[in-house]
């Protein structure tokens, strides 16, 4: 705000706390974008959740115009939380290690938020620490996923969900089930209705995630190799464990189904 009470851009944004925020330990000319870069990721995965509680409302309120406008959005976040890696790599392995060490024992894999985004696309198995210590996330993973919340807008739209699925436990872990495969291959029989069009918007969204693990590997292998993480995590290793695995993986699974189908017509 003004002096006079009239609002202004800086005021509104907060720009004073918010470019006060970067408090890089070191000297090391680096440290400055490797702190705005992850509080930027921050800002994105805040977003990410705030559209993803939206398009889970939608789904389950059965709004196909309004889940595809949030979720193409969160598509595009994705895309663009991929691109800051570009950024990133412009660190050299050396200036990396000028200030590495001031890291202590904080790592990228402590991001809370992170861990919430993951539960709401599914994942249910965190080790006991995190969930003692992270209310949000217990609460997360007893709330349904966004899986779920696509299996009830597919039954509002007049697709059979088997009732072991729209009634399952949601805070246990989602397994491939046959029938839903069997309802995804009757929603992708006729592309042209909005149940094929919201499926694809999810496997987008999939996808973006699954890039995010690959690109976020690929910086750390060259940036510090095979080395440890910061913090003591694993580092690539553990990057490299998660590839490969969608959140969503009926969606993927139904691909080759389909083309069969297509093929012995």
């Amino acid at each position: 705000m003004s002096d006079d009470g009239t609002l202004t851009y800086g005021g509104y944004l907060r720009l004073d706390r918010l470019l006060d925020c970067q408090e890089p330990r070191t000297g090391a000319h680096d440290e400055l974008l490797f702190v705005i870069i992850h509080q930027v990721y921050e800002l994105w995965f805040k977003q990410i959740l705030h559209e993803a509680a939206l398009l889970q409302r939608r789904l389950e309120e059965g709004g196909s115009a309004g889940a595809l406008h949030t979720g193409r959005r969160i598509a595009k976040i994705l895309k663009t939380v991929v691109g800051q890696l570009d950024i990133l790599e412009t660190m050299t392995p050396r200036q990396f290690a000028t200030f590495r060490d001031a890291l202590g024992t904080s790592s990228g894999f402590q991001s809370a938020q992170f861990r919430e985004l993951e539960a709401v696309l599914g994942r249910r198995a965190y080790p006991a620490s995190d969930l003692r210590d992270d209310p949000r996330l217990r609460a997360a993973i007893g709330r349904r996923s966004l899986f779920d919340s696509l299996l009830r807008y597919l039954d509002r739209q007049g697709h059979a969900i088997p009732a072991a699925a729209l009634e399952r436990d949601p805070a246990a872990p989602w397994r491939p089930d046959p029938g839903v495969q069997r309802v995804l291959r009757e929603v992708y029989s006729d592309e042209s209705r909005p149940a094929a069009e919201v499926c694809e918007m999810l496997v987008d969204v999939d996808e973006g995630v699954q890039e995010w693990r690959y690109r976020h590997l690929k910086m750390v292998e060259r940036t510090i190799g095979a080395k440890l993480g910061t913090g003591g995590s694993a580092g690539a290793d553990y990057l490299r464990s998660t590839l490969f695995a969608p959140a969503f993986p009926d969606l993927w699974e139904v691909r080759s189904q389909i083309e069969e189908t297509v093929v012995h017509d």
